[in-house]
């Protein structure tokens, strides 16, 4: 694995890690969805993650991370479709694939 490719996979990490702090420890959806700046902040972690996966993909377009197109959609989708964001596929992704995200990442990392 290439210095780059683990400094991106570090970005993830932090990124992963950041939503958690965003979100707290109650993790409770109604309250994200009536804050909007906590929407925004995770949302933008979100962004993060799927850049950092789409400079990988372009580093190593064979590297294997699971549903790493998808991720790079999500990204696309955020930024591009901001307006028809539903915050509860945004909290499903959160809720659901982001944890198994971060076990990947932490053993890709370590």
């Amino acid at each position: 694995m290439t210095t780059k490719i683990k400094k991106l996979l570090f970005d993830i990490q932090n990124s992963i890690q950041a939503i958690s702090i965003h979100l707290g420890e109650k993790r409770n959806f109604f309250e994200y969805k009536n804050n909007l700046t906590v929407k925004r902040a995770v949302e933008r972690e979100l962004e993060i993650i799927g850049e950092a996966i789409s400079r990988i993909l372009k580093e190593q377009p064979d590297f294997q991370l699971q549903n790493a197109r998808k991720i790079v959609d999500l990204r696309n989708f955020i930024i591009h479709g901001y307006d028809a964001i539903d915050d509860e596929t945004i909290w499903g992704i959160i809720s659901k694939h982001i944890p198994s995200l971060e076990s990947e990442i932490n053993t890709l990392i370590y």
